[in-house]
């Protein structure tokens, strides 16, 4: 079968007239409100040797080779290799903590994906860029819900009951209330900071401290549209604590978390450009 010369490879992107507008105004208001907060500007290389470090299933990379033949990825996820890059690469020509990247992502087989992200490098306070991101989507217009979570949650319950994280990744609420496990099905139904306190007392020693957490971050951020959910597992394999995602519609506009990479504690979100500019464009 002949590939017609109009055609583009399914899943790449291809931007032009509102759309292409859109991409720009985001970028522009991203980057004008990270640049404010004291972020610099970072772009990573399309090529990679550590995506595996970064993607749960790597059947989604890309996978190319070097000039000497070693393994490489398409970029996959901007995370991991801003962090390594500016602590192993630059870290003797800049001290500077705050990163923001524009730039896009590939899945195989053709999977193209634009994103507006930031990482802020020996940071453990998750609400910093939390807020960092509320304030764009402020800018934009746009009030998605935002839902927060924490992946310690999942972590200590595979170590208390007869679950697997595949249960928490894919939301077997099923096989969780099957269990008959009153703090359990407790946990499945928590929405707000008022459902942590009518049943913190029931909970395993190990599992308050983590609620707890939840429930700070929750106070502290001001966002009206908020929902707590304590048994969410991310599929990224760096989050390791509090995380966020904003949401409408089963469409994810915004991700981010706390995480640690070669020792070194960070915090950072990313923005899926993509999914935001067809919300916009349905709006205008």
């Amino acid at each position: 079968m002949s590939i017609k010369e109009h055609e583009i490879p399914q899943g790449s992107k291809l931007y032009f007239g509102k759309s292409a507008s859109l991409k720009r105004e985001i970028e522009s208001i991203a980057s004008g409100v990270l640049s404010n907060r004291g972020y610099e500007e970072i772009v990573t290389p399309l090529f990679s040797y550590h995506q595996h470090q970064s993607i749960s299933d790597d059947k989604a990379l890309v996978r190319v080779n070097d000039v000497q033949n070693h393994n490489m990825t398409l970029r996959a996820d901007s995370t991991i290799d801003v962090v390594r890059i500016i602590q192993k690469r630059l870290g003797r020509n800049t001290t500077h903590k705050q990163w923001f990247y524009i730039q896009s992502v590939y899945r195989y087989p053709s999977i193209e994906s634009y994103q507006v992200g930031a990482e802020f490098i020996d940071e453990s306070n998750l609400e910093v860029v939390l807020n960092d991101s509320i304030e764009i989507f402020k800018k934009l217009k746009f009030e998605p819900l935002l839902q927060i979570s924490n992946i310690n949650i999942p972590k200590k319950i595979v170590e208390l009951v007869d679950l697997e994280l595949e249960d928490f990744r894919h939301i077997n609420i099923k096989k969780m209330l099957s269990l008959n496990i009153d703090w359990l099905t407790s946990l499945v139904y928590i929405q707000t900071i008022e459902d942590i306190d009518n049943m913190i007392d029931i909970v395993p020693e190990t599992l308050k401290d983590e609620l707890l957490k939840l429930k700070a971050l929750t106070q502290n951020v001001n966002y009206k549209k908020t929902t707590i959910a304590p048994l969410y597992y991310a599929s990224m394999l760096y989050y390791d604590e509090l995380y966020f995602k904003m949401i409408e519609n089963n469409f994810t506009y915004a991700r981010g978390g706390r995480y640690k990479t070669d020792d070194v504690s960070a915090v950072g979100f990313a923005i899926e450009v993509d999914e935001l500019i067809q919300k916009l464009e349905e709006g205008n």
